[in-house]
């Protein structure tokens, strides 16, 4: 196994983590929440740093360009994670793959939209269908399926989860549209997007006490999916085949669901299982329609 899969591999690892993560922490607000595990995150490129004082020298449109997909992302995550039933909106997140297809003949020169992305693109948005439709029967303890069906504050989540997919599909294509950085600007990008959220949680929301077990989440949060994850992508991308690592990446909604039904104690309803099948198997006939 090459060591370009093996970095890809452990980014997913990590990333299949994030929902359940967040969805542990959802008591926290979603600005203190980004915040402090993207600064965290972006502590791990200091020993590159120190070795490489220029490895944060980008420019402003690179920086803006990070801070837009790490800060907007998973902002727009963790508030879908709390305002929907977290295991759909996690996988309505991962239609980012799925995206990623789509817009690329609208974000990239020289690529064109051909009738396979169409069908890959219907076939992925059949699955948030069903992962929205299965919001109302999916075991929720807390409400009846009727009372959920009608809850409009339990659909509003899924626009979150929408808007994070685009981020992420937009920024990964656009790093493509950019000079070329070192892994370590990664960092740059955190440590910005992280004071950023930092600010907006000290206008916009109230500070609340955090217990022992919060900021042990918060470090595992920040240096594991909000951190390491990162820095693996990028360098999986740096020396491997950007194609077959792509296909790798489709295995992490099926791990982040995975992990997300054990510990929101949930069973792995018909509606959920066919949601994810649909979604991935669009994915996969997304990244075989080639240019």
């Amino acid at each position: 196994m090459s060591a370009s899969t093996l970095y890809a591999l452990g980014a997913i690892g990590l990333w299949a983590s994030l929902a359940s993560l967040g969805t542990a922490l959802a008591h926290l607000p979603p600005f203190l929440l980004t915040g402090i595990s993207l600064t965290i995150g972006s502590l791990l490129s200091a020993p590159l740093v120190l070795r490489d004082r220029s490895a944060w020298k980008v420019p402003l449109r690179t920086l803006a360009l990070g801070v837009y997909g790490l800060f907007g992302f998973h902002f727009l995550l963790f508030i879908a994670l709390r305002n929907a039933p977290p295991v759909e909106a996690n996988l309505v997140n991962y239609l980012w793959p799925l995206l990623m297809v789509v817009l690329a003949p609208l974000l990239l020169p020289g690529m064109t939209l051909r009738p396979l992305h169409v069908a890959a693109a219907l076939l992925g948005f059949a699955g948030a269908a069903m992962a929205i439709l299965g919001a109302g029967g999916g075991g929720q303890t807390s409400a009846t399926p009727s009372t959920l069906s009608n809850d409009w504050r339990s659909h509003w989540g899924f626009l979150p989860a929408l808007g994070s997919a685009f981020i992420w599909a937009s920024y990964s294509l656009w790093t493509r549209r950019v000079p070329a950085f070192p892994t370590a600007a990664i960092g740059l990008f955190g440590l910005v997007s992280g004071l950023l959220s930092l600010a907006c949680h000290a206008v916009l929301e109230t500070t609340p006490g955090l217990a022992v077990a919060d900021g042990l989440l918060l470090l595992a949060c920040g240096l594991g999916p909000l951190g390491a994850a990162f820095y693996l992508w990028d360098l999986a991308l740096k020396h491997g085949d950007a194609r077959q690592i792509g296909i790798l990446s489709y295995i992490t909604p099926l791990a982040s669901t995975a992990m997300l039904l054990v510990v929101t104690d949930r069973p792995l309803s018909w509606r959920i299982a066919l949601a994810a099948a649909l979604i991935i198997a669009a994915a996969v006939m997304g990244s075989r329609a080639r240019s």
